[in-house]
């Protein structure tokens, strides 16, 4: 009995130690404030944008950025008006990471249908259709702010991903 009761204290002084240890180590990792969060967003939105360029490099595109930082390349310019809000437009389409390793692509899932402004689309992708209309063909290359952001779609995109989007518009409604 007498083993047993010093066990017991022995438990219970490793116990209340390692609980003292985490609770220091919780006010020695505080959480980043809104300075260094805007730091760090400012940090990983250059390394992106360094990636994009050197990818148009080595592709030798003719980029143009949008201010929100989509970039585009229009192959071929459509007929009619350019896409809006609302405006049904029907694709195909290759999604890929810059390393080209393929995503998603009309041949596989078939083309694309989205409404501007209410299907589920990336931001960047929505942005990049309003620049085109019926028959056009164009390059969209969106930074992982305007796609999938830091976890990716859990599918096949992975976290923190710049995708590239070639796209065909085929039937506007």
């Amino acid at each position: 009995m007498r083993t047993l009761f010093i066990k017991l204290i022995f438990i219970i002084l490793i116990a209340s130690t390692g609980c003292h240890q985490v609770q220091n180590d919780k006010k020695r990792a505080a959480p980043p404030g809104k300075n260094e969060m805007a730091d760090l967003n400012r940090y990983l939105i250059q390394k992106d944008r360094e990636r994009i360029q050197n990818y148009i490099e080595r592709k030798n595109l003719k980029m143009t950025e949008t201010s929100t930082g989509l970039w585009y390349q229009i192959i071929k310019q459509g007929d009619g008006s350019f896409f809006s809000e609302n405006s049904n437009v029907t694709m195909t389409y290759d999604c890929s990471l810059l390393d080209g390793t393929g995503c998603y692509s009309s041949e596989k899932l078939g083309p694309k249908r989205v409404v501007l402004g209410k299907s589920q689309i990336e931001q960047g992708l929505n942005e990049g259709l309003r620049l085109l209309s019926p028959g056009a063909e164009a390059i969209f290359i969106i930074p992982p702010f305007l796609a999938f952001g830091l976890i990716g779609d859990r599918n096949m995109v992975p976290p923190r991903a710049v995708i590239v989007y070639n796209v065909k518009i085929l039937i506007t409604e």
